[in-house]
């Protein structure tokens, strides 16, 4: 099982699967290509499916599996992926305008770690 850092509650995400699996008992009222928005993602544990990262969405409700007898079940995270409306639109509008300058820090998305404890750099004088 690996963490997803990109789904959370409130995230809109399109699904890219909706096939249903041989021994799902539920039916799967998703669609592929149909965009929902989360309302919960953690891990979760079947005897049937095993340990994965599950989502579950606003506005679909599974019910109780008659069979399993699992609550609400969730969907395994693999079958949505974030919505990206349009990854190309900040180039676009590059092209339209040359002088456009994206709003934002420029630099690494994280600083260096800074360690507890660690000792101060010395500032350099400067020699006159």
């Amino acid at each position: 099982m690996t963490a997803r850092h990109d789904l959370y509650p409130g995230v809109e995400v399109i699904c890219i699967d909706s096939k249903t699996p041989p021994h799902v008992t539920i039916p799967l009222p998703i669609e592929e290509g149909k965009t929902y928005v989360l309302r919960w993602v953690g891990p979760y544990n079947s005897y049937v499916d095993g340990e994965f990262i599950g989502v579950r969405l606003e506005g679909v409700e599974r019910g109780v599996c008659p069979t399993y007898g699992h609550d609400d079940p969730p969907f395994n995270a693999r079958r949505f992926r974030p919505l990206v409306k349009d990854p190309l639109a900040v180039f676009r509008r590059i092209a339209v305008d040359p002088e456009f300058k994206p709003s934002g820090e420029e630099g690494p998305v994280r600083g260096k770690p800074v360690r507890e404890g660690a000792p101060k750099r010395k500032v350099k004088e400067e020699v006159e």
